[in-house]
């Protein structure tokens, strides 16, 4: 089992029993001490959870919130909120943090539900939660709502709603809802830009499969290419697979990008996601080659980014406010109704955080070779290492 499923689980036995302790969950699961109390630590970490002797609780638990014609309980009187996120230690850590926040300034409590990227799994952790009185909720379904009305039942629900770091496409039955969502198009291109400005001129994209937030990455490292009258190496990007579920496609992958770096086929490469890039770059130094001198790179989600060797430049999704403002989104559509207020859609721009992995390009390397390599990525010459000259701090 991997960590990401046993501290899920944690967490959705913390939300059924109201706590955890360590030696019962390490019995249930049949793991180690050791190895139930470091998801314990990363849950803590993560604002997901408090800990207490022997194991843990959820964060500053309140009573639910009132219904009419109810004193409030305990002198808390916002409202209950609930949160559906699809992953508990990836990403949505920091959002959900964000939304505890602003739910705690507004004196209400805070309920998340996990999906773990399953669409039937989004369904029933939504029942649970308005099972539970909450007054309304901020949801990342497990894909991006698209045309065919499938998730149309979102838009349905009796109590508001508001969209988190998803955009509902036209026809999705979901387009009338509030929402806020980083614009990672924007993200994509700036981190293409960056390298364009550095020389490089044979930009590679190298993006998870499968990740709601791929066709956005993909559609802005296009734009920019073409803004900049640049062709990429590889139209279609190298697409990884999760290397805990295909770890042979994610093998084959890296090598595509490896032989890439090696012909000089490509000379930078923005990479999707955080763990896929510092993967890339050990299996990188592992082949000999040298980032950022071989391959500049600049990472997408900016979760890892500062601890890899060297720390990678990443481009940052403001998270902790996509929580906070979805909530405050979600409190003025409870305060107002439905009558009168225009549905409200935000767009966020994610910063680029520059570290140790740019570097320019040599100016004398052509821009045109002949040749090819395998997924008919150009070969051209090698560019020759050169050092970083705009460095600012994470």
């Amino acid at each position: 089992m991997l960590a990401e499923q046993r501290q899920e689980l944690i967490l959705k036995t913390a939300r059924e029993r109201g706590s955890v302790k360590v030696v019962e969950i390490a019995e249930e699961l049949g793991v180690s001490l050791v190895t139930v109390r470091r998801d314990v630590t990363a849950l803590v970490a993560s604002g997901l959870l408090a800990r207490v002797h022997g194991g843990a609780t959820l964060p500053h638990a309140r009573p639910a919130a009132p219904g009419p014609g109810r004193p409030p309980a305990n002198g808390h009187d916002g409202p209950t909120i609930g949160m559906l996120v699809p992953s508990a230690t990836y990403y949505f850590p920091e959002v959900v943090r964000g939304a505890r926040d602003a739910v705690e300034a507004i004196g209400g409590r805070l309920v998340l539900g996990i999906s773990r990227y399953l669409p039937a799994e989004d369904r029933d952790q939504v029942d649970q939660l308005l099972r539970g009185g909450v007054d309304g909720l901020l949801l990342t379904p497990s894909r991006a709502p698209g045309p065919g009305g499938e998730d149309a039942w979102m838009g349905r629900l009796p109590v508001p709603v508001v969209l988190v770091e998803r955009r509902a496409e036209i026809g999705s039955g979901l387009e009338h809802l509030d929402r806020v969502a980083s614009d990672h198009a924007l993200g994509a291109a700036q981190a293409v830009r960056r390298l364009g400005a550095l020389g490089h001129r044979r930009i590679l994209l190298v993006a998870r499969s499968g990740s709601p937030t791929t066709p956005a990455v993909h559609a802005g490292y296009t734009a920019a290419m073409a803004a900049l009258g640049l062709t990429p190496p590889d139209p279609a990007g190298v697409e990884t697979p999760h290397p805990g579920e295909d770890a042979d496609g994610f093998d084959r992958a890296v090598t595509r990008v490896i032989e890439a770096a090696r012909t000089g086929a490509a000379t930078a490469a923005l990479v999707h996601n955080d763990q896929d890039a510092l993967l890339l770059v050990s299996r990188l130094r592992a082949a000999g080659l040298d980032v950022p001198g071989d391959l500049a790179l600049i990472a997408y989600d900016d979760e890892v980014a500062a601890l890899a060797d060297p720390p990678l430049s990443a481009i940052a999704p403001a998270k902790h406010e996509v929580g906070r403002i979805a909530v405050e989104l979600l409190a003025a559509r409870l305060a107002d109704g439905d009558e009168g207020r225009a549905p409200r859609h935000i767009s966020l721009v994610p910063r680029l955080r520059l570290r140790e992995t740019t570097e320019p390009a040599d100016p004398n390397a052509p821009t045109e070779a002949s040749g090819a390599i395998p997924s008919a990525v150009p070969t051209p010459t090698t560019p020759s290492r050169t050092s970083e000259t705009d460095r600012t701090p994470a």
